[in-house]
């Protein structure tokens, strides 16, 4: 089956400013139209031709695909809805420092799993249910590999169901995924994508 290459969208301006965005669609900064061109010149040589280009429909993913597939010459941009971020809620366009001040400790209670949700946000299982579903779909077209612009918090989502250790992811790192014999996703590695310490991440979302 032909795998996927899910990466993480350029540096958004709330990125830049280390606020929350969920379904927030803040732009792309120009360091994050420079990302999305090095991840593109890196990615050019590579031994894998990708078949086309998807992104998800907030706009920092959108612009990070367009100049991907137009430095790799991968045509127009498919927008796949359910590769969209998680919906954060109340804490969307908050930093985290805010967050700790309104909801104190909530945040690692969240990360640990004793919440469900952020204060108004997308329900964990809807949220995975979506992301595997669209992930699944890809990993079995027919059509070669994929290249799918999405967000830090869904690439953590299918690593935790997949039973791999969720990895921060910066700008334009990610991770490659494929179906297993049985049909089952399964998570790959890292090959040639950047990452770095979780702690030198300010906001993944």
């Amino acid at each position: 089956m032909p795998p996927v290459l899910l990466l993480r969208h350029g540096q958004s301006t709330w990125n830049a400013e280390s606020r929350w965005q969920g379904w927030a669609d803040a732009p792309l900064s120009a360091e994050g139209l420079r990302q999305a061109a090095d991840m593109a010149a890196r990615l050019a040589p590579a031994e894998v031709r990708f078949a086309r280009v998807v992104s998800s429909d907030l706009s920092r993913s959108i612009d990070t695909a367009a100049v991907m597939a137009q430095a790799l010459a991968l045509g127009e941009v498919a927008v796949e809805p359910d590769l969209r971020e998680r919906d954060v809620g109340d804490w969307s366009g908050r930093t985290t420092e805010e967050i700790d001040i309104i909801w104190p400790g909530a945040i690692a209670a969240w990360r640990a799993g004793r919440l469900d949700r952020p204060p108004g946000g997308e329900l964990e299982p809807a949220f995975r249910a979506r992301v595997l579903r669209v992930v699944e779909r890809l990993a079995a077209g027919p059509d070669g590999p994929v290249l799918a612009i999405t967000h830090g918090g869904v690439i953590r989502a299918l690593q935790r169901h997949l039973g791999v250790e969720p990895a921060a992811t910066q700008n334009l790192g990610g991770r490659w995924f494929d179906l297993a014999a049985d049909n089952r996703l399964r998570a790959g590695g890292h090959e040639g994508l950047p990452e770095v310490p979780a702690e030198t991440i300010t906001n993944a979302l």
